[in-house]
């Protein structure tokens, strides 16, 4: 076997470079080097490559070839080969095209139209694929309305535990700080035009219809989709989804159904206890701060205060346990096979069930403020 050998000869702005030997794998480490410490001289405007003396060549050689030509490119000077044997050819298209070809039309498709574009049909496409998981719960809920022996009880009071009484300790206490706050604040304000009395109105309106929702919303997106994302991920991942299917179960029927209808059911719950916890913070900061005892803030509550608000609230809550729910389940589902997998679609269902809490409470508020209720 002949030993491996290149030559460079640089000829003012022509640069010729002739290779010789056998580029096999254990006698190319030599010329990598070479060609690794190998400065294109600035001046130089085209590239001969002579292959003619090459007696044998395998993928190491044909790399180390493409790995330099790409040097070439990036200098932007004309680049030329001849001398190739047909065997060598062919190897070396093939390797160009995947090695070459691909990663320039990648950096191409790194512009800033490029990106937009593929957003859009990133986003499209996940739009089209959430609305087929929607339809397919809904198939499933249809069914199991039809033979309610289909309905997996036992599953929805488990999650109704997990997901709705084991909540309340978390969004009761962020509740009542936030009622608290909002209490002293106002306070401190309405201290100023004599009007102390109005906090009631304040607290307990702003509570019943906005905050109290909103936040245990976004404190169970927190805790819950987050939750159903990593569990079914995790099922996934380990194929017990795949092992489901072949059995003759519907996933969507055992997994996302008993959770979606439990955070439905929970919500209501959740947010008229918030409600409670967000009232007694106010009570407690009206008695500490402006004199009002308890019985006189409950009883202004009952005659100011219509129970609407209280209603509004609880209305919002369904559509927070579906959307949360919902997302949950669907980015579970969007898992591949590792780990990091399930940590990035867990973030990405926390952050877009979280949105779409806000959303949603911000288009039921504009439309009923509208309506006039």
């Amino acid at each position: 076997m002949t030993p491996a050998k290149i030559t460079i000869n640089n000829n003012e702005i022509n640069l010729h470079v002739s290779s010789s030997g056998s580029w096999f794998h254990d006698s190319t480490g030599a010329i990598y080097k070479q060609l690794k410490q190998f400065v294109i001289p600035p001046e130089t405007q085209s590239v001969t490559w002579d292959f003619s003396q090459i007696d044998d060549l395998d993928t190491s050689g044909i790399m180390i070839i493409i790995e330099f030509m790409r040097r070439f490119d990036a200098s932007r000077v004309t680049f030329t080969y001849t001398g190739m044997k047909p065997e060598h050819q062919r190897m070396f298209l093939f390797y160009r095209k995947n090695f070459i070809d691909s990663q320039s039309h990648t950096l191409k498709k790194d512009s800033f139209f490029y990106s937009i574009g593929q957003n859009f049909v990133q986003m499209l496409q996940g739009f089209l694929a959430f609305n087929t998981f929607i339809g397919i719960n809904a198939y499933q809920l249809w069914l199991a309305i039809r033979s309610p022996s289909l309905f997996r009880f036992k599953a929805t009071v488990k999650h109704l535990d997990t997901s709705g009484l084991q909540a309340l300790p978390i969004v009761g206490l962020t509740s009542f700080l936030v009622g608290l706050v909002i209490a002293y604040q106002s306070a401190e304000q309405l201290k100023q035009f004599g009007a102390s009395i109005f906090i009631v109105e304040m607290v307990s309106i702003s509570v019943f219809r906005e905050l109290a929702p909103m936040i245990s919303a976004i404190v169970v997106a927190g805790r819950s989709a987050s939750a159903y994302t990593a569990e079914i991920g995790i099922m996934k991942i380990t194929e017990e989804i795949d092992a489901m299917k072949t059995m003759g179960f519907e996933p969507h029927r055992f997994l996302v159904l008993p959770r979606i209808i439990a955070l439905m059911i929970a919500m209501p719950l959740i947010i008229f206890f918030a409600d409670m916890l967000g009232i007694f913070g106010g009570m407690l900061i009206a008695k500490g701060q402006l004199g009002l005892t308890f019985s006189e803030f409950i009883s202004r509550l009952h005659a100011e205060v219509p129970i609407k608000h209280i209603l509004i609230g609880l209305i919002k809550a369904p559509f927070f346990g579906l959307v949360i729910a919902s997302i949950g389940c669907f980015r579970g589902f969007q898992v591949t096979g590792s780990t990091d997998s399930i940590g990035r679609y867990t973030t990405i269902s926390v952050v877009n069930a979280s949105f779409w809490v806000i959303a949603i409470n911000a288009l039921i508020s504009v439309i009923l403020t509208e309506m006039g209720i």
